[in-house]
Order: structure tokens, then sequence, then C-alpha cells
């Protein structure tokens, strides 16, 4: 497939939408199908859409296209909940897998959802374990033979440096760790290969890069030789061998349905089943040289054209995801002058310009257009109005 697609989103004329690594844009199709799904479904078969209509099986089935963008198995990815939840299941079984240590290990670029998710597994257990955050560029120095589980996020989100993931997966393993992924800035984004890094787990959201919708279903990857021993201690009646038996004691399913919890959101999983197949039309191999492509224009333009901007970001692209983001004083303010200059990108504490490139619906004409009227802002300080530095709720 040629990129970009415009014509497969609902995006608003005249719209640079830079913010597709915080909340992608609606696919053609994906309100036709949720339609299908309220008025078709739901209002004509009632309960009975769980066996008609698949909704039992969706998890799973979606599951099956997430992973042939990850680089997983068949089988080895379920949906469901919210990525808080999965991470919450990821650490609990990993900590299962290695009793005897107590340290879990991050990084400070990590999102702090992952982090906050951790201080609350290690208040809950009250058994001596530690959160240890050591620097992105050095965390892997950090891994030995006490630490239980390293949970890094493989894109950082404010500056979107990209973590070595085999070399990371591969010192964990080595001092006998568990490696847990984050991949909420990298499904959708990159060409990744979470089976060949030998991860034990790997989690994250698909509202971002996989257009799913605001709230849009989570995932978590296990591999496969633990699908069937792996503890999920969320124990909940999704996630049992025999749900409608209704047994009072739980037995986990033998396969990755074991990570499954409670009623999975149908309406939602609808949205998402066909928003994913705008993946049956490319490959990550060409959405990732083109993102890289655009972040290297965009970087160039912005250092050329734009002065009073820092560059965060790595400079190589391979070592970057699909985000750029540069450093100003008035980087909130300076944002909401561009949203409201129909360029939206977003920002995050406590200086930081951040921008992500989605070849789908990006080219190099909306990099070019985005810089002219970021220059206008910045040359003139338009961003220096009180409306623009007024801060709303969500940044």
């Amino acid at each position: 497939m040629t990129l970009p697609r415009k014509e497969l989103f609902d995006i608003p004329t005249g719209m640079i939408y830079l913010n597709g690594n915080s909340l992608g844009p609606v696919p053609i199709g994906v309100a036709a199908a949720v339609e299908k799904t309220i008025s078709e479904q739901w209002a004509n078969q009632l309960v009975k859409g769980w066996n008609t209509c698949g909704w039992y099986e969706q998890p799973v089935r979606v599951g099956n296209k997430v992973a042939k963008l990850i680089g997983a198995s068949q089988g080895s990815v379920v949906m469901g909940d919210t990525l808080s939840i999965k991470v919450f299941q990821s650490l609990c079984a990993g900590l299962a897998m290695r009793p005897s240590r107590k340290v879990i290990l991050s990084d400070t670029g990590n999102f702090p959802s992952d982090l906050y998710i951790a201080e609350g597994l290690i208040a809950l257990k009250d058994q001596g374990y530690t959160l240890k955050l050591e620097d992105p560029e050095t965390v892997i120095d950090a891994i030995d033979d006490t630490v239980a589980v390293v949970l890094l996020t493989d894109v950082d989100y404010r500056t979107g440096r990209k973590h070595d993931m085999r070399k990371l997966t591969q010192k964990a393993h080595s001092q006998g760790a568990v490696m847990i992924w984050d991949l909420a800035h990298s499904a959708g984004a990159l060409d990744i290969k979470i089976e060949q890094s030998n991860c034990e787990f790997a989690v994250g959201c698909t509202y971002k890069y996989l257009n799913g919708g605001p709230g849009a279903p989570a995932f978590i990857y296990v591999r496969p030789d633990l699908t069937s021993t792996t503890q999920p201690f969320l124990s909940g009646w999704m996630g049992h061998k025999t749900p409608f038996d209704f047994e009072q004691r739980f037995v986990p399913a033998k396969n990755i349905e074991r990570m499954r919890t409670g009623t999975p959101p149908v309406i939602q999983l609808s949205a998402l089943e066909e928003a994913l197949k705008i993946w049956d039309e490319t490959t990550m191999q060409e959405v990732r040289a083109a993102s890289i492509a655009l972040g290297d224009l965009f970087i160039a333009e912005v250092e050329t054209r734009c002065p009073q901007l820092a560059l965060l970001s790595p400079r190589d692209g391979s070592t970057r995801g699909s985000q750029v983001s540069f450093a100003f004083e008035h980087a909130y303010a300076a944002m909401q002058a561009l949203i409201a200059n129909n360029v939206v990108g977003d920002f995050r504490a406590p200086n930081v310009m951040r921008f992500g490139f989605a070849p789908l619906y990006i080219d190099a004409n909306d990099v070019i257009k985005a810089v002219d009227t970021l220059k206008h802002i910045l040359d003139n300080a338009l961003w220096d109005k009180p409306e623009y530095k007024e801060r709303n709720r969500v940044t």
C-alpha cells in the first residue's frame, strides 16, 4: 500500500493531526460497525448475541489481530480491561515466578501509571517488595540477581527514546529476572518482534496508533510456553476454565483466556476490530520506514526554522519511536496556539511539545505546513495570550 491513505480516516477538513500517539483518529467504517453492533446485533439478538454474533470469542479473535502487529503467535494475546489492569496482571504473574526476589526495576522515563500500579501492588502485598528506578540510559546496568521483574515501556512517552528490547531482555534473563514490556507507544508504530525478544509478558493499549477509540481495550501478551501455567491472580469468571459451569472455586483456562477477567466491552471491541482492518493493507515495515522519514523531516524543519525549540528526542530515527518532542519554555501555551490553528499535537509537563507521526494519514506536506504554522506562532509570540495559558484538565 502506498502511504498515506488519508481516505481511510475521518479527520476534520484542514486539520493536521499530529496526536495519534495519544488518540488515533476514527477510521472510516468504524461508526457503521458500532452502529451495526448496537442496532442489529444487540437490538435484535439481545443476550443471544454472545453466541450468534461471536461476542464471547471476541477478546481472543481481536487479540490474534493485534498479535500479528507485535510479532506474536496466534493464541498468545487477549484483549480486555485497561492497560493499568494488564500491567497489574503481568506484574503479579512475574513476581510469582520469582518468589525469592523482592525488587521491581523500572526507569524514570516509564509512564507514571505503570509506576503507580507497581507501588500499589507493593503496598497490597506488604511483603518487603521495593520499586527501584534508574535513568533510561543506565537501567540495564541495574539489572542484577536481586531483581524479580524488569518493567519498562518500549518508547519513552515524553522524548520518544526507544529502548533496545532484545538487549535488555537478554540482560534480564541472564540475571534470572522476568521481563515485561509496555508497548503503549509501540503497537501500530514500530516493527515489533515481541516473541523473538523472548520476554515473558507484554501489555499495551489500542487507542493510540491502532485507532481503537477513546477507552479502547488493552491487550496482554504471554509467551506461548507460559500461557497454560501463568497465574492470572485477577481471577475473574471469564478467565475460568468453564465459566458457565459457575463453580465456586476458580480453575484457570488452559490457554491465553486465563488472562481474561470480566465481561468484555463488546461495543468498544467492535470498533477496534473494524479499525484493525486497515492493517490488512500494509506492513509494519512500510509504516515504520515512513514514520522515521517524517520524523527526520520534522526535526530538520523545526531546527532550521524554529530555533527557539530544543530537540528532546533522539536524532537517530532507529532509536526513536514514531514521535518527536521539543522543549520550549512556553510549551503549553504554544501548543494551545497550534491547536487553535488546526495543528494538533500535545503537551507533556514540564515543558514538552510532543508530535506524533502516523504515516497512514500524515505526509511530508503536512509536516511542512505544521512547521509553517509553528514558526508563525513563535515568531509573532501568538502563544502569549491569556486564553492559551489557561490549563485544561487534559493536556
